[in-house]
């Protein structure tokens, strides 16, 4: 059977050498594995062809070459995994930024504390504006006031907001201030 299967070879695959040799050149960006490559398809060729000869040679034979440059292209991606012994070498600094996280967080809880603890119509104008980025008139329009009340309300919520956010304390709980309503409903701070 070796002798039958060196006839067939010869005759079958080995007189599609030049026209491998092109095809391999052409596809295979690697020159100098071509020789090896070639090496590789005649091998299983002549190995596939020892179980059951086929029969289109020239087809089985281009479909190896196709399959194999596909299978190294695919073992080219696949990176491998070294053993380190020196693992001092490897060492990286790495910032830690999970003190300025955890005190950001807290900063957020106070502002979000101190929003919540303006009062309501001041509140809304302070979200509106800030928040939703809306022109002082369209957020008059929207709260039904004009626009000095919404300019009063953005300055009271923000000094509240400040005062607590800072201090810790809004600025009726100071005792350095005493605080009087105007005709409008805004609480005004006047000196002792």
């Amino acid at each position: 059977m070796s002798a039958a299967l060196d006839s067939w070879f010869t005759r079958e695959i080995l007189v599609h050498e030049q026209a491998l040799e092109r095809y391999l050149r052409r596809c295979w960006s690697h020159r100098e594995d071509v020789h090896d490559l070639r090496q590789d398809i005649y091998v299983r060729v002549y190995e596939a062809a020892g179980k059951a000869l086929p029969t289109a040679p020239k087809s089985f034979l281009f479909t190896i070459a196709r399959n194999l440059m596909t299978d190294r292209l695919r073992r080219a991606k696949v990176v491998p995994i070294f053993t380190v012994g020196d693992f001092d070498g490897l060492n990286v600094l790495v910032e830690d930024d999970s003190l300025e996280r955890v005190s950001g967080r807290q900063a957020l809880a106070r502002l979000a504390a101190a929003f919540d603890r303006l009062p309501d119509r001041c509140r809304e104008a302070v979200w509106l504006r800030r928040v939703e980025d809306l022109p002082q008139k369209a957020v008059a329009q929207r709260m039904g006031v004009s626009e000095k009340t919404v300019e009063k309300h953005l300055a009271k919520g923000m000094r509240l907001m400040a005062n607590w956010y800072y201090g810790g304390q809004s600025a009726d709980s100071t005792g350095s201030a005493r605080e009087t309503s105007d005709d409008d409903g805004f609480t005004r701070q006047q000196a002792d």
